[in-house]
């Protein structure tokens, strides 16, 4: 079986080809599953896909595994951790996480259940590493509402405003903030009108009728009443806010007055793409608001103190930092010895090597062939030489 932990793309991405190659059946949380149906939908794969619904709370049992997902605190409504029972003992999975307080969605991580897993015995953790080399606590979603208010409060006209489409806490702030200014809210980029209208049927994003307007009937409106939801804060090429860069979009153009606000982060390997969007916005006469000066995003993943708190909670027999680069795992693993975790007992692990472990011993295994697997349009595999001249000439 597969067991998808949240809905964000880098981990339900795959499916759509993974399922292809094996017929496990797949396990998420409600909202979870609705992304991945819109996933599996518009790959005409929906029908032969195995889905199943699981909530935070539940007891799943597949073959020896006992499996206990709890809510845990991320970007994105419905997530969880992972405790799965094994024969060899209790693991726990910490899936994408922070310990937000105050999160939009009103679920924090379940502490209670970490303390009753720690009450168990933790053979082994698994824990997020993304933020592992960053000092302090990671800010709350909710300090966000104080940017969003002043952001909208200061734009001269429209503020179109670009963010990942599976953010949907995120488009559920701009909501609540957009109401009290008295705009509207528009929806623009394929994913994003299929990602939220998804959400808002299944009632994870609340949006009042009368607040949604018709891409093609903005300019019904003061520009001051407009807020435009796109699609495209990385500089993907077809994505909604590249169009309004390039001045290709088919309903829409940049005009006097108008701000646009990247409310995410860059993924390193996207800087080109993305600062290149932002010069050509800027040259159309847009007002562009990125970055730091923006303040108008925050990571969904817990920095160093939030990881100490984990590792303290559970104080885990073994510790195995996952989700992120090398350097992050390594620093991890550092502050998981800090905290009194013995060597042995911390096993620094890179894509494709099997890790076992028996009671007090972990092993590390020789590594299994599996490189990266590249997809171009309806191509998956091996990018043949046509491709590569096509890509030169762009």
């Amino acid at each position: 079986a597969i067991l998808i932990t949240h809905g964000h793309l880098d981990h339900i991405g795959a499916l759509p080809h993974f399922l292809q190659e094996f017929k496990a059946p797949v396990y998420a949380t409600r909202l979870t599953r609705g992304l991945i149906e819109v996933r599996l939908r518009r790959e005409r794969m929906l029908a032969q896909a195995v889905l199943h619904t699981y909530a935070a709370g539940d007891v799943i049992r597949i073959g020896p595994f006992t499996i206990e997902p709890y809510h845990v605190s991320h970007s994105i409504p419905d997530s969880v951790g992972l405790g799965i029972t094994t024969p060899a003992g209790l693991i726990v999975h910490s899936g994408d996480f922070k310990l937000d307080d105050t999160p939009v969605d009103g679920w924090p991580t379940d502490r209670a259940k970490l303390a009753e897993f720690s009450s168990r015995g933790v053979l082994a953790l698994l824990s997020d590493s993304t933020n592992a080399d960053r000092p302090g606590s990671t800010p709350s979603e909710a300090v966000l509402d104080d940017a969003f208010n002043q952001i909208m409060r200061e734009a001269p006209g429209r503020l179109i405003i670009a963010t990942f489409s599976s953010l949907i806490s995120r488009v559920q702030q701009v909501v609540n903030v957009a109401q009290r200014h008295g705009r509207k809210i528009a929806i623009a980029g394929r994913s994003m009108i299929e990602n939220t209208t998804m959400a808002r049927e299944l009632g994870y994003l609340d949006i009042a009728a009368d607040m949604l307007v018709r891409l093609n009937e903005v300019d019904k409106l003061s520009p001051q009443e407009v807020i435009i939801m796109a699609t495209g804060s990385q500089g993907e090429p077809m994505a909604v806010l590249n169009r309004l860069a390039t001045d290709s979009h088919r309903s829409l153009r940049i005009q006097e007055g108008d701000t646009v606000l990247l409310s995410s982060h860059t993924i390193p390997g996207n800087e080109e793409t993305t600062n290149g969007v932002i010069n050509r916005l800027f040259q159309r006469g847009a007002d562009v608001l990125y970055g730091d000066q923006a303040q108008a995003h925050v990571s969904g993943h817990a920095s160093q103190e939030e990881l100490k708190q984990l590792i303290s909670m559970l104080r885990p027999r073994h510790f195995v930092p996952i989700h992120g680069e090398l350097r992050h795992l390594v620093q991890h693993a550092k502050l998981a010895h800090e905290l009194g975790i013995a060597k042995r007992g911390i096993a620094v692990v890179e894509n494709g090597y099997p890790l076992t472990i028996d009671g007090d011993r972990m092993r590390i295994g020789k590594r299994i062939p599996g490189d990266h697997v590249f997809v171009d349009g309806s191509l998956v595999g091996e990018v043949g030489s046509q491709v590569i001249r096509q890509r030169d000439g762009l």
